[in-house]
């Protein structure tokens, strides 16, 4: 806990009105978007830095004292990443929210990490560009939590993730020192590619206070399939069949029974809910290709025994599908009262078996499941749907998310594909990653954090 004289000279070192302090305005930054059974621990300080050196001066004065400072941008992960286990700092980057320089003849945009990923998708976009990572709640997250987390999304499938996407950092050490890693180009052979352990270590390592963004061209067109199933394995086989077809489409999306029915009480769009799961498909490109795929497309899904297959062209047709997947955690909501969403991955062989998995393991402890996910890559996302006060629930809950984890471990899978790990998933990572390279990671966190201050408690305990 940050003594009153660490807050004093906080506010001394920055300006009084960057520096908020008082319980109940810690209070609203105890939590992110994870449903937690207990309220964490409020942090002492919320400090709203303005610039590289506010960052800087953070850093340098928290290491002295041994303060954990927790880096945060819109809140919107799902793992307890940014949540305050032991108190102390949180940076909030709402104020660093400035596009420094868009260069679309270098396809690229250098950005501060409180800009939000719909900011960089738009600006792209006039100028006939694409930042493709689209986690789904892009519309309010930002670049500095994406990297943080290495989110993906639906067009994961196709273009990537958030790794694939960073040419460069300007990243803040503990001890206030500013490093730049990476060159700001395509090609980088020189070196190590420090800038790739940053993303993704969830501010374990190092504040990200600048990154610079590969842009790639916008495709022309794109149209939605939609198809419907009585079968998960007609589902799967589907994706099979159209990529056998040499088609890559851009988004290959899932939802089960449960999702489809949820989300049309919730926002009623036309979707089938007398089905077993449908598939919603995007391609895009040139619109002569967009129109021989979309033709190509469909006879796969026939000949995987669709029920009924959907051509959608219209965008706002296109935009109405899209909404009723992307609300499926909200729309779950509506089934208890807590809803707790997952994050696992598998090769796609073994989809079939990992969602049959999901639905077994949730009826076996009487755990409501609304089932969806990125199925071209493998990536499903169980939402779990119970109350988390009550001791029964919230020990099958438990017991279900263990047995998921350990049966998308043994199909050659992992437990986290976009999420990352935050404090839900590090009890788990012995079962995960090799001993070895678990040893490796923690020698790396001491080295660039030898005090452990940077979000302390989060992937693994030092």
């Amino acid at each position: 806990m940050l003594l009153k004289s660490n807050i004093n000279d906080l506010k001394k070192i920055l300006k009084s009105d960057k520096v908020l302090s008082s319980k109940e305005e810690c209070y609203c930054y105890a939590q992110d978007s994870t449903n937690l059974r207990n309220t964490p621990m409020s942090p002492d300080a919320v400090i709203f830095v303005e610039s590289i050196e506010d960052v800087q001066k953070v850093l340098k004065y928290a290491n002295i004292h041994s303060i954990p400072v927790i880096s945060r941008g819109a809140g919107t992960n799902m793992v307890g990443a940014c949540v305050c286990e032991q108190g102390g700092i949180v940076l909030n980057f709402s104020r660093m929210n400035k596009i420094l320089e868009f260069s679309p003849e270098n396809l690229t945009m250098k950005v501060q990490p409180g800009v939000v990923l719909d900011d960089i998708k738009k600006l792209a976009e006039s100028e006939g560009l694409f930042y493709p990572p689209d986690p789904s709640n892009f519309k309010v997250s930002t670049i500095g939590g994406s990297i943080a987390q290495s989110s993906g999304g639906a067009s994961s499938f196709k273009y990537g993730t958030t790794k694939d996407y960073i040419l460069s950092l300007k990243v803040v050490l503990p001890d206030g020192t500013l490093m730049k890693l990476g060159s700001g180009t395509v090609k980088d052979a020189v070196g190590y590619h420090l800038n790739q352990l940053i993303i993704g270590s969830e501010g374990t390592l190092a504040v990200v206070v600048e990154a610079e963004l590969k842009l790639i061209p916008k495709p022309e067109t794109s149209s939605l399939v939609t198809a419907y199933f009585k079968s998960i394995e007609d589902a799967i086989q589907g994706v099979n069949t159209i990529i056998k077809e040499r088609i890559f489409p851009a988004t290959i999306d899932f939802m089960d029974s449960n999702s489809i029915i949820t989300v049309e009480k919730f926002y009623p769009s036309g979707l089938n809910t007398k089905s077993e799961c449908m598939l919603i498909v995007e391609l895009d490109g040139i619109e002569e290709s967009v129109n021989s795929q979309m033709q190509k497309t469909v006879h796969a899904l026939e000949c995987s025994n669709s029920t009924e297959i959907n051509c959608i062209l219209d965008e706002a047709d296109k935009d109405r599908v899209w909404t009723s997947r992307r609300s499926s955690f909200a729309a779950s909501a509506k089934l208890g009262v807590d809803v707790v969403t997952d994050d696992i991955i598998v090769p796609r062989t073994s989809l079939s078996q990992m969602i049959k998995s999901c639905q077994r393991i949730c009826e076996k402890y009487n755990l409501t499941l609304c089932l969806v996910g990125h199925v071209g890559d493998g990536n499903i996302h169980p939402q779990i749907v119970l109350n988390l006060e009550n001791d029964d629930e919230f020990k099958n809950y438990q017991d279900a998310k263990a047995e998921i984890y350990d049966a998308a471990i043994k199909l050659g899978g992992t437990i986290s594909a976009e999420h990352g790990v935050g404090m839900e998933k590090l009890s788990y990572m012995k079962q995960t990653v090799d001993e070895n390279a678990l040893e490796y990671m923690k020698r790396i966190k001491k080295l660039f954090d030898p005090n452990n201050i940077l979000n302390p408690g989060k992937i693994f305990k030092v």
